[in-house]
């Protein structure tokens, strides 16, 4: 053979023929047997023939017998060692692939011309392979699969997303719209209404006729539409009456008995100040109001069902339907048990302090500082006549007001999330031997009287700061959003003045199906109200911290000093009325106020001679009032309470009205 180099191994090699082209350029690679066991190894440059591997120490063992210098079978050597190994590992891969891609029917043969239905794969020899188009529905296969999976683990969530917006909108599309009187009707384009309602409280009920009377389409679905039955929700401040008035539900607390209160009036250990609400500057009516909770509730949803584009369903909301990050609406079930979808641009959750739906429009951080255990005195006089009554007792307030003419509610505050046994006797064993020794004596026989007749109730007393999660076509109001202690008995005066900023922002704006737009202002609702709620929130949080009991004695010192403030009268008990009132909820007034009042405590300590004892004193009672307000105010937002002005959501105002 012309060209090669024949080395029989272990044979010495007695012909050597070598090629003028380089060693390193040709292919090694073993063709036969000898009859002695031994493999022969031809160097070509042309094709190659695969046999049996050559053991690679052949070249080492024939060097010394070779006719060549030293040098000269060195280099051949390693030249030999180095194609060799090479091809030896070659080798080995391709029969691997052999054995694993057997079974998908590849063709080590030549095969046919290429064609559109084969497919040439390349070697590392001159030999090709083939793959037959078997092999090429496989791969398609394969690839097709692994997409499919692909989209089914990644993309799952939007599919299902995107697929039910797409039955929604198909159900939109068909008449399937349930009305308030259980019949089918056609629905019209957009959805049935502007607006949904969850929930007819005060918050819920006060909105659906505001956004009624502004034009808008109500959609209101409460649980219950008969009267309730509450122990809180019963006082009015002043300032809440002033939005009742702006919002022309003031002839809701008509014709229900309703009490005026004019003031407070408060009690520590025998001694009692009064505290009146600074109406001077206001119209004869403006007063606080007292009532029960479920008879102004049914005035304001009879004054809303009165406005025909507002509909009130008894219903209960399961869910909300999302579609892309937008709310589109709710899915509830209505009085007879059949599940319902509801569509609108923008829905309102008022559902309440136990609300179900606030997780997925807030982070709530609900805090439960005591409980209100309720009773109803009858036959008995208050010892200041229309003025709410706060005994500061120990271990924590009780409050006596008013509820119509001939009932008197009493909350007393037991600290903690449990409360004693009513069942047992151990309620009434408390509220007798704790309770009632603090209680005035105008009021003592009363409400004795009124624990041995057993109509005792509980209310968990919440506290939850407002952290909304902005979301496209929805909105929380009411105690779902926000509550705070009900000791200043402020919920329904928040509630009242964040719809009064809900109905300026939306009034200007035509159109609500623009949910991108219209969340940037929803965002401005949340900076627009923090001023007002957040004042009202830290006051009640504050005063409640304040009037407990405390064996601390920086805390004796903080409660006693806030009495002895109060009852200074003048400016030190106006200021703090007109903040629990509503009338100026201004957060730096609060804090002014706060803090003179830790500063009068310690100079009460301090005077007429400061000793060591009195100093340490002083600055822990600074230091308590520090602890008691900051975390309040951080919790509500510092920059959103005192510098609403800097955040940029204050500044987005809706567009102008059409002329």
């Amino acid at each position: 053979m012309r060209d090669a180099l024949i080395l029989p191994c272990p044979i010495i090699p007695t012909r050597c023929t070598l090629a003028s082209p380089p060693l390193s350029s040709l292919f090694f690679v073993p063709v036969s047997h000898t009859a002695n066991n031994a493999t022969t190894t031809t160097c070509t440059r042309g094709r190659v023939k695969q046999r049996n591997p050559l053991p690679l120490s052949c070249a080492f063992k024939c060097a010394p017998l070779l006719p060549f210098p030293t040098s000269s079978v060195i280099s051949l050597s390693q030249t030999f060692l180095r194609n060799f190994s090479s091809e030896a590992e070659r080798e080995e891969t391709r029969e691997r692939k052999r054995q694993r891609f057997s079974p998908l029917r590849f063709s080590l043969r030549r095969p046919p011309p290429f064609t559109v239905n084969s497919l040439r794969l390349g070697f590392s020899d001159s030999r090709c392979g083939m793959v037959d188009p078997y092999v090429i529905g496989w791969v398609l296969f394969s690839g097709l699969s692994l997409f499919a999976l692909y989209s089914l683990v990644f993309k799952g969530n939007g599919g299902n997303d995107r697929r039910e917006g797409s039955s929604e909108k198909e159900e939109r599309r068909s008449e399937n719209v349930t009305t308030a009187a259980g019949e089918r009707g056609s629905e019209r384009r957009g959805g049935d209404a502007d607006v949904i309602i969850v929930g007819a409280g005060v918050a819920g009920a006060a909105l659906a006729h505001t956004l009624g009377k502004d034009g808008r389409r109500v959609h209101v679905i409460e649980r219950d539409l008969n009267e309730p039955d509450r122990i809180v929700g019963e006082l009015l401040q002043p300032g809440g009456y002033l939005k009742l008035v702006e919002l022309g539900l003031e002839d809701c607390v008509e014709q229900i008995d309703a009490q005026q209160v004019f003031g407070y009036a408060l009690f520590k250990d025998g001694k009692h100040t009064r505290l009146s609400y600074p109406l001077e500057k206001f119209h004869a009516d403006v007063a606080g109001r007292s009532f029960h909770n479920g008879r102004f509730i049914q005035r304001m949803r009879e004054k809303a069902a009165t406005i025909p584009n507002v509909q009130l369903e008894q219903g209960t909301v399961t869910s909300l339907l999302e579609d892309e990050g937008i709310i589109k609406g709710v899915q509830y079930k209505n009085k007879d048990g059949q599940e319902l979808k509801a569509y609108a641009p923008l829905t309102i959750v008022c559902d309440g302090c136990f609300s179900n739906l606030r997780r997925s429009l807030c982070n709530p951080k609900v805090d439960v500082p005591s409980c209100f255990v309720g009773l109803i005195l009858e036959n008995c006089e208050l010892p200041c006549a229309n003025h709410g009554h706060v005994i500061l007792g120990d271990p924590s307030p009780v409050l006596f007001y008013r509820i119509s003419s001939t009932e008197i509610r009493c909350l007393v505050d037991v600290p903690g999330q449990k409360v004693p046994s009513i069942s047992n006797g151990e309620m009434a064993k408390y509220l007798k031997t704790v309770v009632a020794p603090q209680i005035p004596p105008e009021l003592c026989d009363a409400f004795i009287a009124a624990v041995d007749k057993g109509n005792i109730r509980t209310m968990p007393n919440r506290s939850m700061p407002a952290d909304p999660l902005p979301t496209p076509g929805a909105l929380l109001m009411g105690d779902a959003f926000n509550m705070r202690h009900p000791l200043t008995g402020g919920g329904m005066t928040v509630a009242l003045s964040d719809i009064v900023v809900l109905r300026n922002l939306l009034k200007p704006l035509r159109d609500l199906n623009d949910a991108p737009t219209l969340c940037k202002y929803l965002e401005s609702f949340y900076t627009l109200r923090k001023p007002v709620a957040s004042t009202i929130n830290t006051l009640a949080g504050a005063l409640y911290k304040v009037f407990c009991a405390s064996p601390d004695q920086a805390r004796k010192e903080m409660r006693q000093a806030c009495f002895d403030y109060l009852s200074l009268g003048g400016l030190f008990s106006q200021g703090p009325v007109s903040l629990l009132s509503g009338l100026n909820p201004r957060p730096l007034s609060l804090v002014l106020h706060f803090f003179a009042v830790a500063i009068f405590g310690v100079g009460r300590l301090l005077y007429p001679f400061p000793s060591p004892k009195r100093i340490w004193i002083g600055a822990r009672l600074i230091s308590s009032a520090s602890g008691i307000i900051f975390p309040i105010i951080k919790a509500e937002g510092v920059r959103q309470m005192f510098f609403p002005a800097t955040v940029p959501a204050y500044y987005r105002t809706p567009p102008a009205e059409d002329k």
